[in-house]
């Protein structure tokens, strides 16, 4: 597959990676919370925690590429999580979706590449208290909430 790490600039000059649009698994276990990666200081909003993910493969669909990517950086196992629903930001030029999955079978996380400061376990209670990448924070709300009631 043609890869698709490269910049995206809109038409009001902000840049977004992934010329294919980008995706990022939300990792949800019950027991431990959800699995946030603290970004490299070098990466777009390093420093911030995010989710494993990044740039989609050309053809790539947003649940592959976001295993894939959640694969790549933080070891997660395709086979260990069960996708709950997809959460997409369009906007016309380049896209970004949010892929909930449910542990269904305990993995250890680990730092699989450069892009991580550390991974980390939260409580859902407690994401919010993190500095989360902006596009992230603006999410969480409704991805929170769309957790919580699949929980009901």
């Amino acid at each position: 597959m043609n890869s698709g790490d490269a910049w995206v600039e809109g038409p009001n000059g902000e840049r977004f990676w992934g010329r294919f649009g980008a995706a990022g698994l939300l990792v949800h276990d019950a027991k431990r919370g959800i699995l946030l990666q603290h970004r490299a200081d070098w990466s777009h909003f390093g420093g911030t925690w995010g989710l494993p993910g990044g740039a989609r493969h050309e053809g790539e669909s947003a649940v592959d590429g976001a295993l894939r990517e959640a694969n790549e950086e933080a070891a997660v196992p395709p086979d260990a999580v069960d996708v709950l629903f997809t959460s997409t930001l369009d906007l016309g030029f380049w896209s970004y979706t949010t892929v909930a999955a449910e542990v269904v079978k305990p993995f250890q996380a680990r730092m699989a590449d450069v892009e991580s400061i550390e991974l980390r376990w939260v409580p859902i209670a407690e994401v919010a208290e993190f500095p989360l990448h902006p596009g992230f924070a603006s999410s969480w709300p409704e991805l929170r909430a769309r957790l919580s009631a699949l929980a009901e």
